[in-house]
């Protein structure tokens, strides 16, 4: 069934792509936290930070930019679930050592299906947003290290990237 693992769930016995059907799974509590930086010219970082951008405030248009493409990811990934979620929490801070901005995002959901491609859909699109508002400023930014944190409920039960991973660029 779609919980195995090893499977790729997402295709049926001849091959064809499909959606999964979740109707059968228990609607329980989830959660999941995805993070990811864009890379950037130390001239940029301060011209977000101190607010000399010609768009505006990039965080708070990126923050809300990422809230809502969490609650618009069914229609985004053509197999993905939509979805009633509850609460999107997403972070952004400036990295000056890196330079850069981390994003963080926190999704929750009451459903049979998880949330984690709704928590990796707001950072890579706070991240996206950024980039565009920026872009003017500096062609060159990189969009990097996009992953999923730690995810929680579902029958698969919790899961978090394991703490040595090199891959946390966040505060």
């Amino acid at each position: 069934m779609s919980g195995e693992r090893g499977k790729l769930t997402h295709l049926d016995e001849s091959g064809a792509p499909r959606m999964v059907d979740v109707g059968e799974k228990d609607v329980t509590a989830r959660r999941a936290t995805a993070e990811g930086v864009i890379r950037m010219s130390a001239e940029t970082l301060a011209a977000i930070s101190e607010a000399r951008t010609p768009k505006g405030d990039v965080l708070q248009i990126a923050r809300i930019a990422g809230i809502m493409a969490a609650k618009r990811t069914g229609e985004l990934i053509p197999l993905c679930h939509p979805l009633p979620i509850s609460g999107v929490r997403l972070e952004l801070s400036a990295l000056p050592e890196l330079p850069g901005i981390h994003a963080r995002a926190e999704a929750r959901v009451e459903a049979r299906t998880g949330v984690e491609m709704e928590a990796l859909t707001a950072v890579s699109v706070a991240l996206l947003t950024v980039y565009d508002m920026c872009k003017s400023l500096d062609r060159g930014m990189v969009i990097e290290r996009v992953r999923l944190l730690r995810k929680s409920g579902g029958a698969s039960g919790d899961w978090q990237v394991a703490e040595d991973d090199p891959g946390d660029a966040g505060p």
